[in-house]
């Protein structure tokens, strides 16, 4: 349905937007100005400790500075709520008191149309639940018995069975006047080309019905009950009613538990989603027997920002999950993207909850790879890169499907990740490489050496610890680039290592990885060696100075919000900018001591001011970042959700 823009602004008029965006969060008193129609809180759509999701009042929007959330009153219902945009319009216009206009007399038919087939799809349900409870359905209860499905699971779900008959339903819709065109229609009956009699769709098969948003039945799902029946699974055909692409699985049912809890789970078939919902995990949809769609993917983001999708371990469930990230790829956008837990090979979400319990499960989703970590992996895994050819190529897939990405923001973050992951990836498996080849030099090559080729400086381990950050979080890097190659490192071989960073972040369209980390000299990759080392402690070997990253800042082993990383490198910037004034500084008092005129004076009292007031901001910095890391460091882990 099109809605008048006049109509959405009569709405957008009579709510204020604070007031709906208010129901979900909570105003930060410091920056937040009613007067004015200006509100800020922490993002409802990302994690974040210091708002930055700002709501005007004035223009009707909100926008997210962190993760670029943006929109009006109806896109936050649909961002929130798991609405459409026709539905959010309707659930607001009935908070506003605006009538909507009755729909033209062409979408009125086609919905009366929709209507009278949904009401076929629901006498198709009883009939199919009423013969399930009847003598004919015995086989059927005895199945269902033996996947220990309740009376009330089965009563929540409407399981049925339609019975081995060509025509039972047929007859059963044809005594309560249904034309035999509608029962076609809405997908229950079969009407060969040759002339020959119609047919029940579904025979002899345990029936599952498939709802809509609002819980009409209009589909249904059958399983065979025959070892050897083929297909295992038949779904209801393309109707008015029902569409495989558009359509998930128990979506009516899981929606209000998917916002309670911020999650969703998503299974391959019907009865993975019913065993699960069962068990207690109310959050769950399933796919209908089809490859993940664009549509699909959307709308998954309606249930939870970064929904799990928990397929079984075995090579068939590995390869969907490898196809539904193909189709996850192009829609991907800020704040949004899916998770993967592959199951113990052999099991399905239905035998996991049987042999180790509901805790069992939610151990297994906890182990969930992000998205970045299941499309490495996914490459990595079939790659062979021990010739620049090959590496080319693992670098040309990588680049291939981020460039799938529209979404400018997140693409160029996927391409600094990926180049930086890549670079660490070819750096080790050169150096392995040369170490192989060359045994008798290993302790000549060892970080033992490194020490010995790089000079010490008062700042050598802030340094060290920027460029550490700068590996680990290219983001950060490619935000503050400009500061960052003005840097004063000490050390020439940090300046190097700093020039290549920024040279990536630079070039990221055509910096060919491999060439680049092919051209290290030995110190710079005993140095590249070292930052990227992440658990492996030195003290044991005497060498307590050269600790991987997490050593140089331990907080990170907390896994810190991103925004408390963010503060705590620029303020590790700040420092080393602080330590280049202050040598700066000296410099001049030493040249004043030889030629003091107006000009130097002058000059040395404003780098006097300036270092003084860059010093009480290092030290405010300082103060606020421990506070936080100690609240970070006491913080009890987070529970996993029930």
């Amino acid at each position: 349905m099109r809605f008048e823009p006049r109509l959405l602004d009569e709405i957008r008029a009579r709510l204020t937007l604070s007031d709906i965006v208010g129901r979900r969060v909570s105003w930060d008193r410091r920056k937040t100005q009613p007067g004015k129609g200006d509100f800020w809180a922490c993002c409802p759509f990302h994690q974040e400790k210091s708002p930055s999701f700002h709501v005007d009042d004035r223009r009707n929007r909100y926008k997210c500075f962190g993760c670029g959330a943006s929109g009006d009153h109806f896109t936050f219902l649909c961002e929130t709520e798991g609405l459409n945009f026709p539905e959010s319009v309707e659930r607001l216009a009935e908070q506003a008191g605006v009538a909507l206009p009755a729909p033209d007399p062409q979408a009125a038919k086609r919905e009366k149309r929709r209507a009278g087939l949904a009401d076929i799809c629901e006498m198709a349900a009883q009939f199919f639940q009423t013969e399930l409870a009847g003598y004919r359905g015995e086989v059927a209860r005895s199945y269902v018995a033996k996947r220990d499905l309740t009376s009330e699971t089965l009563m929540e779900f409407r399981f049925g069975f339609a019975p081995d008959s060509r025509d039972a339903l047929k007859t059963f819709l044809a005594a309560r006047d249904i034309p035999e065109a509608a029962m076609v229609e809405a997908g229950l009956v079969i009407r060969p080309d040759d002339g020959r009699p119609s047919y029940d769709r579904f025979r002899g098969r345990l029936m599952i019905p498939i709802h809509d948003d609002k819980g009409r039945v209009v589909a249904f799902g059958g399983r065979t009950l025959l070892p050897d029946g083929q297909p295992k699974y038949l779904n209801s055909p393309e109707t008015p009613l029902f569409h495989k692409g558009i359509m998930l699985f128990n979506a009516h049912r899981a929606r209000e538990p998917a916002f309670k809890t911020g999650e969703a789970v998503v299974v391959e078939g019907y009865m993975d989603a019913v065993a699960l919902w069962q068990a207690g995990i109310r959050h769950v949809v399933a796919s209908l027997g089809t490859a993940f769609t664009e549509d699909q993917v959307v709308r998954l983001w309606r249930f939870a920002p970064e929904p799990v999708i928990c397929f079984d371990g075995d090579v068939a469930g590995v390869s969907a999950a490898h196809r539904a990230i193909d189709r996850i790829f192009p829609v991907l956008k800020s704040g949004f993207s899916f998770q993967f837990c592959f199951l113990p090979d052999g099991m399905d979400p239905d035998d996991l909850v049987k042999q180790r319990g509901l805790d069992g499960f939610h151990q297994e989703v906890s182990k969930a790879q992000s998205l970045f970590d299941a499309v490495w992996e996914r490459e990595i895994s079939v790659s062979r890169i021990d010739t620049p050819e090959r590496k080319a190529a693992l670098e040309k897939r990588f680049d291939d499907l981020i460039g799938t990405i529209r979404d400018e923001r997140v693409r160029r973050r996927y391409q600094l990740d990926l180049k930086f992951k890549l670079s660490n990836l070819f750096f080790e498996q050169a150096r392995q490489s040369r170490r192989d080849g060359k045994k008798s030099a290993e302790t000549s090559t060892g970080l033992g050496m490194v020490r010995e080729r790089v000079a010490t400086s008062n700042d050598f381990g802030t340094e060290r610890l920027v460029l550490g950050l700068c590996m680990r979080f290219p983001h950060l890097l490619d935000r503050n680039v400009e500061r960052i190659s003005r840097l004063p490192f000490t050390n020439d071989l940090h300046r190097q290592l700093r020039d290549i960073l920024c040279r990536i972040v630079d070039d990221l369209e055509a910096a060919p990885i491999a060439d680049l980390t092919g051209s290290f000299d030995e110190p710079l990759r005993d140095i590249m060696h070292e930052l990227m080392l992440e658990t492996i402690g030195l003290q044991e070997q005497g060498k307590a100075e050269f600790f991987a990253l997490n050593h140089r800042f331990p907080l990170l082993k907390s896994n810190p919000p991103e925004d408390f990383v963010e503060a705590a490198y620029l303020h590790f910037l700040d420092i080393l900018e602080l330590t280049a004034l202050e040598v700066e500084l000296s410099s001049e008092l030493v040249t004043a001591d030889e030629h003091l005129d107006e000009f130097s004076w002058a000059r040395i009292q404003a780098l006097t001011q300036d270092l003084n007031r860059r010093r009480e901001e290092c030290a405010r910095d300082e103060a606020d970042l421990a506070e936080r890391a100690k609240k970070i460091r006491t913080a009890p882990p987070v529970a996993v959700a029930q």
